[in-house]
């Protein structure tokens, strides 16, 4: 079966393609920018309603199962002899049973990207309750993916979660007489990582240039040290927490609210000196309650959080290394959705997914993106199916890259995620480009064995709460050229050569299946054929 041409029913405004033009090629490549997956019936949504009209529906669609509800349902909020109230693991558990399930497929997708950029990661995460404290900071990001970038980035300051994570949580005042000073971390990382980045940018992402050719810096350690003044005085807030006697304990067990409330003010703790950050002065004895809004108000309004943020989720949906003009159409989205609004996170995504740029193939060898490994897990299971012998679908942790995916969701290494944004692998075509390619920060030769073999095993056989199914493909099991057509549609969005596609059928013909065949000679060849195909190349690089 030949598939339509990538470019077909896409007008020059991006996204303006009437939904009876749009083939199923474009709306499987449309889909795997916007979501995990690609199956028939998401195929038929966007031929049906258009890619903005899609866009629209999956911004009203109601949040499904939270990952705190989850926890809660499972039954990870109980006291045990085995001390699993300082188990981490539920937390990867919580994390791919959000990434594997559940219809709000698109508002995952982005808060996957969110969490991308606004980075907590379960790897430190210490004490009671890990895994409600990182299933709060996900639903935060969930709750907020569809609002406003200015709301989000306030309670991401105020997220219990963040404030372990980056020390805002029980950050203490200067005193004198012991030289103590407030610690830096999250007034440094809320500037150079999750608003306005290290040098000054242009509204298409490039560096603004002072009169020696030098980029110019966004701000300085002064600054660094005065705003670490206002994140000083703030810890969980025990309004809420119950404790907990247990007999076989000598310790009281607090309950999960703290994980879940935003942090709160202790203004005995709290530095009332002025603070002068970014060329704004706040006067000294300002109290906390119009200190912290303000701050964030000055962050927000900076010309670089729309470039700089933009860029960011551009190359974590759609392609690695946007062109200017591609970032400068999703900066003037942030800047204004159009109504006078700054900040609409909805405007930013339509932005970013129906951009010309996005929408079509240049046929330039820097186009695309390397498919994260946690999204081709995701969406090979959201795919073909996945099932639980008894209770709920979830996954382990999978960043070993010599076992397993080299990449597990919410367990970043470190605050600047997986990779680099501005990451150019070297040595290569791309490093002469200069182009960036930040997935490939991940590649090596330990990971591609790694992925191969965890592919290996588990698309067929799965984890201990995860079993392949294989449902939408066990009636075309036996006749390959059609199922080829199918992966080839509903995994790769049309990208595997004609070459391709006879090389992966001639292999799974010599498997003899036929119609008669057993369901598990039938799934022995699915399985082979998911792993030919997520192996190869051309699906691997994501246009």
């Amino acid at each position: 079966m030949k598939l339509s041409p990538m470019t077909a029913g896409i007008d020059d405004t991006g996204g303006g393609a009437s939904a009876s033009m749009i083939s199923d090629v474009e709306a499987a490549r449309f889909l795997q920018h916007a979501q995990m997956t690609s199956r028939p019936e998401d195929i038929a949504a966007v031929q049906k309603l258009g890619f903005e009209g899609w866009l629209d529906a999956e911004f009203a669609r109601p949040r499904g199962q939270t990952g705190v509800e989850w926890l809660t349902a499972e039954g990870h909020d109980k006291v045990t002899p085995e001390g699993e109230y300082f188990w981490p693991q539920f937390g990867d558990w919580m994390a791919w049973n959000q990434m594997l399930t559940g219809e709000d497929q698109m508002r995952k997708r982005a808060a996957f990207a969110l969490s991308q950029f606004f980075v907590v990661s379960l790897d430190p995460i210490d004490g009671f309750w890990p895994p409600y404290m990182i299933a709060a900071y996900w639903d935060l990001l969930c709750k907020h993916t569809f609002g406003n970038f200015r709301d989000l980035l306030e309670r991401v300051s105020l997220n219990a979660a963040m404030g372990l994570y980056l020390n805002t949580k029980g950050n203490l005042k200067e005193d004198e007489a012991t030289g103590r000073r407030p610690d830096e971390n999250y007034a440094r990382e809320i500037m150079q990582l999750f608003t306005i980045g290290l040098y000054e940018l242009n509204e298409d992402g490039t560096l603004k240039r002072d009169e020696n050719g030098e980029p110019i810096e966004t701000y300085t350690q002064d600054d660094i040290t005065n705003l670490a003044r206002v994140f000083t005085g703030y810890d969980y807030n025990q309004k809420n927490v119950k404790r907990r006697d247990v007999e076989w304990l000598d310790y009281p067990v607090p309950s999960v609210d703290f994980a879940l409330d935003p942090m709160v003010i202790d203004v005995e703790e709290h530095s009332f000196l002025e603070v002068n950050f970014l060329g704004k002065h706040i006067p000294a004895g300002t109290h906390p309650a119009r200190k912290f809004p303000y701050v964030h108000d000055v962050l927000f309004n900076h010309p670089n959080v729309g470039p700089f943020f933009g860029r960011q989720m551009i190359q974590r949906l759609v392609k690695s290394n946007p062109s200017p003009d591609y970032v400068a159409r999703v900066t003037a989205a942030f800047n204004d959705n159009g109504e006078g609004v700054r900040g609409d996170l909805k405007a930013v995504w339509k932005a970013v997914l129906l951009d010309p740029e996005a929408r079509t193939v240049s046929g330039d060898g820097m186009d695309g993106k390397l498919r994260e490994p946690v999204l081709r897990f995701a969406q090979w299971a959201r795919t073909v199916g996945v099932e639980a012998e008894e209770g709920t679908v979830y996954c382990f942790n999978t960043s070993r890259s010599d076992n397993a995916l080299g990449q597990s969701p919410l367990r970043s290494p470190s605050v600047f995620n997986y990779f680099r944004p501005g990451y150019v692998p070297p040595q290569t075509e791309m490093a002469r480009a200069d182009a960036t390619m930040p997935e490939f920060q991940l590649h090596n030769e330990t990971s591609t064995a790694g992925y191969i073999n965890f592919l290996h095993w588990t698309i067929r056989w799965g984890a201990p709460q995860m079993r392949p199914t294989y449902a939408p493909l066990l009636p075309i099991a036996h006749d390959t050229e059609v199922l080829v057509d199918w992966l080839n549609l509903h995994l790769a969005a049309g990208q595997l050569s004609d070459q391709t596609c006879a090389v992966i059928g001639t292999a799974l013909a010599s498997k003899g299946v036929t119609e008669d065949s057993s369901d598990d000679e039938k799934k022995d060849l699915l399985a082979s054929a998911c792993l030919l195909v997520m192996a190869s190349p051309e699906y691997l690089i994501q246009k």
